[in-house]
């Protein structure tokens, strides 16, 4: 028997609500979004030009300057902009080239008005009692105080707030505060997760499994969005109705990504509450969305965001998340004996084990065997893995995986003769 004592976890959260802008302040923020993407643009440009021809590096402070000298030369009317928001824009850039840099992400592109548009606002912590309340009001720089509509109340105090417009017409304001959460209470319980198409997730603690099932969230909506993409398609560009009609697709796409993020949410949270420990496979997404054949159905599932949620979620409430190795073959090993099989196409949903006779669901035997692999059998607290197999490394070759395969396939060999 075991006591762990549970304690507050201060971490950083994110609010998001959407608020109704008046007419002055929709045009106030068409300058602001507009100037913002027009320096992002130009800076760009200018950055990317200065390395070309002279290997000139440029930062947000160098920018910054010719922001300033564009304000009060050629460009007078970035003066309509908050200060604040054109200077984001660059810092924003300047971590966009260190993410490029870095490997994180690709070289920064262009912004288009057609696109998601945002910019932040700084929020002056010296008079923030008089721009903020919680639940009550929120006001940030020329547009005044924004009618919010609060689905919750934050915790915390913001120090920058972040506007921005949906490609369907929507507003949105969110923020950041350091606030203190409370874990769940602990429940002994270890789960393995597998994830798939069939079911998005197939859970095994030990006794029971479980499955999502699959909404198809695209699936469901693909008919009547292809329609209203064909009639897009057909519109004279620059027309009334074209825009409106722009309208209607990005409502439809805003629909299907609102279902399958709350999908994932309830889905997560039902996951992070029902154990203490969560195993689940390191699955390379990126590699598997260019199998042209499954490539939609995989990104419908949203699996690196539901592997995200499960990440953040987990450490907000004291979870434990173990990683398998993603050579590890799972499905294609007998749960009851360890037996392995060379080949098992994803056509086949149900087998039967050529050594023990034992009939097996494929999904729900690659939970068990996440969950064996990374506890040996021992489930709890003292549960290995965090990407590593029971060699303690990590495998970098399907062969090497499957040595190790062997080697939990004669582990729960001698568990099961003891």
């Amino acid at each position: 028997m075991f006591f762990i004592i549970l304690c507050m976890i201060t971490r950083l959260k994110a609010f998001k609500f959407r608020f109704y802008p008046t007419a002055d302040q929709r045009q106030q923020l068409a300058i602001e979004f507009g100037n913002a993407r027009f320096v992002w643009n130009r800076c760009l440009d200018l950055r990317s030009k200065a390395w070309e021809e002279r290997q000139e590096r440029h930062n947000y402070v160098s920018l910054g300057r010719q922001v300033t000298e564009w304000k009060r030369g050629e460009f007078p009317w970035l003066a309509d902009s908050a200060a604040c928001c054109l200077t984001q824009c660059l810092m924003d850039q300047d971590k966009a080239f260190k993410n490029f840099f870095e490997k994180r992400g690709r070289y920064p592109r262009f912004k288009s008005r057609y696109d998601r548009q945002a910019v932040r606002y700084q929020l002056d912590q010296r008079q923030i009692e008089r721009t903020y309340q919680a639940g009550e009001f929120l006001k940030v720089p020329k547009l005044g105080a924004l009618n919010i509509r609060w689905s919750q109340v934050p915790a915390g105090v913001p120090k920058m707030a972040t506007v921005s417009k949906t490609p369907d017409g929507r507003y949105f304001v969110s923020f950041a505060c350091e606030v203190a959460l409370q874990p769940m209470p602990l429940t002994g319980k270890a789960v393995g997760l597998d994830l798939g198409i069939k079911d998005v997730v197939v859970s095994w603690d030990g006794e029971h499994a479980v499955k999502s099932g699959n909404p198809r969230h695209l699936k469901s909506q693909l008919r009547h969005l292809k329609r209203q993409q064909r009639r897009l398609s057909r519109m004279t560009k620059g027309s009334h109705r074209r825009n409106r009609q722009r309208l209607k697709v990005a409502r439809i796409h805003a629909h299907i990504a609102a279902m399958r993020a709350d999908f994932l949410h309830k889905t997560t949270t039902a996951i992070v509450k029902s154990a203490d420990v969560i195993v689940l496979e390191d699955l390379h997404v990126k590699g598997m969305v260019k199998n042209h054949a499954l490539a939609g159905a995989i990104a419908d599932v949203g699996m690196g965001e539901l592997r995200r949620q499960i990440d953040y979620k987990a450490d907000w409430n004291g979870r434990k998340v173990v990683v398998v190795d993603r050579w590890f073959p799972s499905s294609k090993t007998c749960s009851d004996c360890g037996s392995y099989q060379q080949k098992m196409p994803l056509s086949v949903r149900q087998w039967t084990c050529p050594d023990c006779g034992t009939r097996h669901d494929r999904d729900v035997n690659a939970a068990k065997n996440i969950l064996k692999f990374s506890t040996v059998g021992n489930t709890g607290f003292q549960a290995r893995g965090a990407g590593k197999n029971l060699l303690g490394h990590v495998s970098s070759t399907c062969d090497e995986a499957r040595t190790d395969a062997g080697k939990f396939t004669e582990a729960v060999r001698l568990e099961r003769a003891a």
